[in-house]
Order: structure tokens, then sequence, then C-alpha cells
């Protein structure tokens, strides 16, 4: 047999990585060039739409279910495909980047599935996505292993039976990976993600009696779901494989999405596993989309709006009977907290929270739910253990009780809270050190005991700006400024200099994430994502 042609794909401006050769193959690469060539043209027009998508809801400050699919919506005899083995039961989930540490600590945590997260909880250095994707392999095949270098101490894999089926998120479609170039031209980090994970490890999974599954995140239209569903179906028989063993989970974390929900199912409908509901980036697509219609679309500080305000309990409804309706699995949000090792009582108190939180999930019929910490899967556990016992999920729980109208997912000025100036002063501490972190190529960071990703950084610099341009007045009766942002970001610089150091502060990047942050949220032209400005800052 020949070797295979070198690949079209140049490796730009990246050093090199141990062992990268063996992800970084010509033929892995060719696969991806394959796919950049294919589909990157409708990944542009995508782009496009996304943005006459957001001027017309500039012009009209709605957003309707879609007439032109209202036959799909009508259709009750669609379903998705059955569930494989492997992802039937996805009572809890854990979530987190791809580092050598963590793939051990998620596997092994007793959740059923691990979100190997390409995406949020990772900041796309080279290396992150490189050995990212030689920690997965390394994991299938059984070599991997890490030793603790301050601690000692070992980690290493559980018997098979008892890890996690692994669920990989690919970064969102906005990305591009500057280090592989087409022609001159970076390929969508999308493609990169996808394409290395799947040409390496289809079969590994298939020979283990799972498959290679995907989550889909920033979905803004069923038309890009079908972008997908057509890279699926092109991957599947380039390597030979059963059509319908790529399954799908689509994030609903952006407005658009949340009135599409059938439709995406519907595009994926031979690969769709489910979808999931989540709020951080599902409230920055609302301030990024209705910023500017008004009052009514001003939202409170983050911490206000739980999952019980009613326009999310509308979005979390709608979703569990649009699966259940479909043979979808519904998976809700996240339950961030991470363990103190020296306060019991805030874990005491935090538990509790996170206990409610999993019981009101599992009791609303979702069939599963996600947790930041392996602390927290016994506890999401026993929520979900209470109400499915045996049963693997509770789609025959239909929700046929649900009815939600278009206005009640944008419905924001039905939560009671208000901004205040403690909101504007955790929006900007927690921006500048999510940002900091981010820059050093960290994206999942534990702050004030809880794990942030990019997400967070989204919806923190995205209310600062919705509140400035709103002209909002705190009940200190200080008006949102840049004046006042600015002052409180330099008291807040000052504070962790004081807290960290002066060696720490000097050696880590504070100053351009307080920068970088300022400008996101200052800036006259609302940026569609932090992360695109800040890759350009982003070294390695």
């Amino acid at each position: 047999m020949s070797a295979p042609a070198p690949s079209p794909l140049a490796i730009v401006e990246a050093e090199p990585l141990p062992r990268q050769e063996e992800v970084l193959t010509d033929a892995a690469l060719a696969f991806v060039a394959e796919l950049h060539r294919r589909f990157t043209p409708r990944r542009d027009e995508l782009l496009a739409r996304r943005s006459e998508r957001r001027a017309e809801i500039a012009r009209t400050s709605t957003l309707d279910f879609l007439p032109e699919t209202a036959a799909i919506r009508a259709d009750d005899s669609w379903k998705v495909a059955p569930a494989p083995a492997a992802l039937n039961d996805r009572r809890v989930e854990i979530t987190g980047p791809t580092d050598r540490k963590m793939t051990i600590n998620a596997l092994n945590s007793g959740a059923k599935v691990w979100l190997a997260d390409f995406e949020d909880a990772s900041a796309p250095t080279w290396e992150n996505v490189v050995l990212g994707q030689r920690n997965l392999i390394d994991a299938y095949e059984r070599k991997i292993d890490f030793t603790d270098p301050t601690s000692g101490k070992s980690y290493a894999l559980r018997p098979n039976e008892e890890l996690a089926t692994v669920v990989m998120r690919p970064r969102g479609w906005h990305l591009e990976e500057r280090h592989l170039q087409f022609e001159g031209r970076p390929v969508p980090g999308a493609l990169v993600d996808f394409g290395l994970y799947f040409f390496h490890n289809a079969q590994r999974l298939i020979d283990l009696g799972k498959g290679p599954y995907f989550y889909l995140p920033k979905t803004e239209s069923y038309l890009e779901a079908r972008l997908w569903n057509d890279i699926f179906v092109f991957a599947q028989d380039y390597a030979g494989i059963p059509q319908g063993t790529v399954r799908a989970t689509v994030l609903i974390e952006t407005i658009t999405a949340a009135y599409e929900m059938e439709e995406i199912l519907y595009e994926l409908r031979d690969h769709a596993a489910g979808l999931n509901a989540g709020r951080w980036d599902y409230l920055f697509s609302i301030v990024k989309n209705f910023r500017d219609g008004g009052e009514k679309f001003v939202l409170p500080d983050r911490n206000a709006v739980t999952m019980t305000a009613p326009f999310m309990r509308a979005y979390t409804e709608l979703l569990v009977r649009t699966c259940h309706k479909r043979g979808a699995h519904a998976i809700g949000g996240m339950a961030a907290f991470i363990p103190s090792r020296r306060d019991a009582e805030v874990n005491k108190v935090a538990f509790e929270k996170v206990k409610a939180d999993k019981d009101r999930e599992a009791g609303d019929g979702f069939d599963g739910s996600w947790v930041a910490h392996p602390d927290l899967v016994p506890i999401a556990l026993a929520s979900f253990d209470a109400v499915l016992g045996e049963k693997p999920n509770q789609k025959d729980r239909l929700r046929e009780d649900v009815s939600v109208a278009p206005g009640d997912l944008i419905a924001i000025d039905s939560l009671d809270a208000k901004p205040t100036y403690e909101g504007l002063r955790n929006a900007v501490q927690v921006g500048i050190r999510y940002i900091e972190a981010w820059l050093r190529g960290l994206g999942a960071v534990a702050i004030f005991n809880l794990m942030e990703d990019a997400a967070t950084a989204e919806i923190s610099r995205s209310q600062i700006w919705q509140w400035i341009n709103a002209g909002v007045v705190f009940e200190n009766g200080e008006l949102a400024t840049p004046e006042l942002t600015r002052k409180v970001a330099a008291q807040e610089l000052a504070a962790i200099r004081e807290e960290i150091g002066e060696e720490a502060f000097a050696s880590g990047k504070w100053q351009q994430a307080h920068d970088l942050l300022l400008h996101v949220s200052l800036d006259a032209d609302y940026a569609d994502f932090l992360t695109l400005p800040a890759y350009e800052q982003l070294t390695g």
C-alpha cells in the first residue's frame, strides 16, 4: 500500500510538540483538508447569515417560530434515531478540558458521560489542540497515566466498563485555527477538532462498543445543524463506517436556536442524540441579539438569573418537551461549584443548592445534567436516581402540559430583579481573572469556588456593555458609564496585585486581561465573541 500523499495543509508558526506526528499524520491532515475544501464555503455563508439575522432582530426586537418550517413542527410522525447503548443512560455528565490529568479523572469520575472539551473550557493554544487529541487517543488505547509533579500523586484508568462515555465538543463555527492553513487561509477550528478526533478514533470507539459522539456548540439555526449532518454523512462514508454511527447532542445556548429546536433535531435526526440547556451562553446570546431592544431586555446581575426565572423556565420546559416528543435526550445545565478543602460550611450550603437544582431538573423531565467536579457526581446521581430508578432515561415523559408562546422566551422583564453595583464589580472581577488565565492557555478556571469557562467571560463583558448602553442606574445612585467601569477595573486590578503579590502579578497577564476586558466591554462596536480578539493575543 502506498503512503498517503502529503497533506495540502501547512502547519504555520507552531513549535513542535511531543509525539505530534501521531496526531498530525498525512492521512489525518488530508481528511481535514477535504473537510475544509467541501464545507468551509457553507460555513462562511452561515456566518454571514448570522449577521443578517442579528440585523433583523435589531430592527424588530422580536423573534418567532419559523413559518417556513411549520410543517416539520406539525408532523408528529418523525423521531430521531434510537440512542446507542453507550448513550442511553446520561443521568450525570462531567465536563472539562482534555489535559492529561483531567482526561483520567473525568473518565474515572463515576459520571455516565464526559464532555471532553476543545471549546469553552479549553483555550485554543496549539499545545491544547494537538496534545488534547493525543490524550484521547492514549486513553482509548489505555496508554495514559499521569503523575502530579507537585504532589507526586499518580493517576491511572479504571477498567473500561467503569469509564465514562466520551462526548467530544469541538470549537464553534466562528473560530479559526491559525496554525493549520490551506493556501494561506486558516482552517475553521471546528473542522480541525472534529476531523482529527473522528479520523483517529471512530474505529477505535466502535471497537470499544461506543462511537464518535459530539456536542455541537454555539449553533444558531437549523441550517447550521444541516451543515453538521452533511459533514457526518461525508465523514462516515470516508471512513467506511455505517451511517448513523456518529451521534450529536446540540447545545441550545443561543436564543435563535431556542426557536428552532425541533428543526435542529429534524436536520440531524439520523445522528441526533439530544439537546442541552445551558445558562451563561444563552444569556450572552440574549444580550447580543437584543442589545438594541431597550430597557425591557436589560438583564439583571447574572447570578440573579436562575433557571427558575420565567423566561428560563419557558426555555428549559420547551426543550424537554421537544426532545421527548422526538425521542431525544434532554440534558440539563451545569453545577459549577468547586468544593472547598478548607470550609465545610461553604460546601454544605453549596451542596444543598446543587441538590435542589438537580432535583428540579430531574423533576422537570430532564434525562441528565452536567457537573464540573467529580465530588458533585454523587449528588447529581442521587437526584436522577430518585426519579429514574432503574430506567436509563425518562423520554417517555412527554410533558404535553407544556405550552410556550414565542414571547415567553424573551420575556426578560418578567424577572423581578435589577442590575446592581455589586453585579458590575463581580462582572469586572470575574472577567479579568478568567481572561488572564485564558491568555495563559487555561480555559477551565476556578474563580470564587466556581468552575468558569469562556461563557462566563462572555456574559460578564456583555452585561457591562448592555448596562452602559442602556443607561442603567444602580441602587447606589451611580450611573453605569465607561468611566465608572474603568474605575472599578482599576480597583480590582490593584486588589489582585495585593492579593497575589508583585512577583506573581508581574509574571501573569493581568494588565493585558484588564485592557482586553475594557476593550470588549466599552467599545461602541460590540464584538460578536470575546474569543475573537482574545485569540489574536493568545500565544502558543
